[in-house]
């Protein structure tokens, strides 16, 4: 099994590039981080989580620039996005990014994505929560043209250009893997564009049929990565015996030398059972 971190980067934690060069120093595959563009003052969306909504959620640093700093100061982690919010993200501007990333970090970079919770941060973008699903799908489809295409065009119901070009093209061929996040209603968008499902703290005992109803809609076996997991060894044991590929341990958001202590802890548990 595979280990690797997901946090929130933000301005009152760990710099982006102590946290990449300690990831990687620590033997952890992979740094995948959050994204929210703001947090709107007046919220109607309840957190999933339960309670206040944590500080973190309003301070995230853009993904692509937070990711691209440690891309520059490491040489072997993957550098993911966990998960980039396509619905509140211009498709065209976003197919540069990623491609972007992937290539100033030599092929490493992981292109996650969900729809979102939070109906008010999208709606400022734009978007009708209502049609968020079709949107993220449409919007998907159409990068993946301006990925493969070196003259790409789309027509569709909220995505219309005509042919276009659009550099630089990914190094990962056709595109950098996309980790598709969500539960049971993001299953026919896994099996449509997904390298892997990105399942956001399932419990190790819902985990595993979860895991069959999807690749039962997907049609084949999709790998797994589960996100925002306990670092406690009890916990991750339980996880080993699941058909996984990956446990992304939760780092919470702290200055750099608390992180760097909490990260040990992580890389200590994951040790015992790499």
């Amino acid at each position: 099994m595979k280990f690797g971190v997901s946090t929130f980067i933000t301005d009152q934690g760990i710099a982006p590039t102590a946290l990449g060069r300690a990831v990687e120093e620590r033997g952890l595959d992979s740094l995948f981080i959050a994204e929210h563009t703001h947090i709107p003052a007046e919220r109607r969306s309840p957190y999933p989580g339960g309670g206040e909504l944590p500080e973190m959620y309003y301070r995230t640093l853009d993904p692509f620039v937070a990711l691209s700093a440690a891309a520059a100061v490491t040489e072997r982690i993957l550098l993911g996005t966990g998960v980039a919010l396509v619905v509140q993200r211009d498709p065209i501007i976003t197919a540069k990014e990623v491609a972007s990333l992937d290539l100033v970090s030599g092929g490493r970079m992981i292109f996650g994505i969900g729809v979102g919770w939070n109906k008010e941060e999208m709606e400022n973008h734009g978007t009708d929560p209502r049609t968020r699903g079709r949107l993220v799908d449409e919007r998907l489809r159409a990068m993946r043209e301006l990925w493969t295409e070196d003259k790409a065009e789309f027509h569709g119901e909220f995505v219309d250009f005509d042919p276009v070009h659009s550099w630089p093209k990914p190094v990962q061929r056709p595109h950098p893997p996309i980790y598709v996040g969500g539960g049971e209603r993001a299953f026919p968008r896994v099996a449509a564009f997904g390298d892997a499902w990105l399942a956001n703290s399932l419990p190790p005992g819902e985990l595993g049929t979860a895991i069959a109803r999807m690749r039962s809609v997907a049609g084949r076996d999709v790998p797994v990565t589960v996100y925002a997991v306990s670092g406690k060894p009890e916990i991750i044991e339980e996880y080993t015996h699941l058909d996984v590929e990956r446990l992304l341990l939760y780092l919470p958001t702290r200055p750099e030398a608390e992180t760097l202590a909490h990260l040990d802890r992580l890389a200590a548990a994951a040790d015992r059972f790499r």
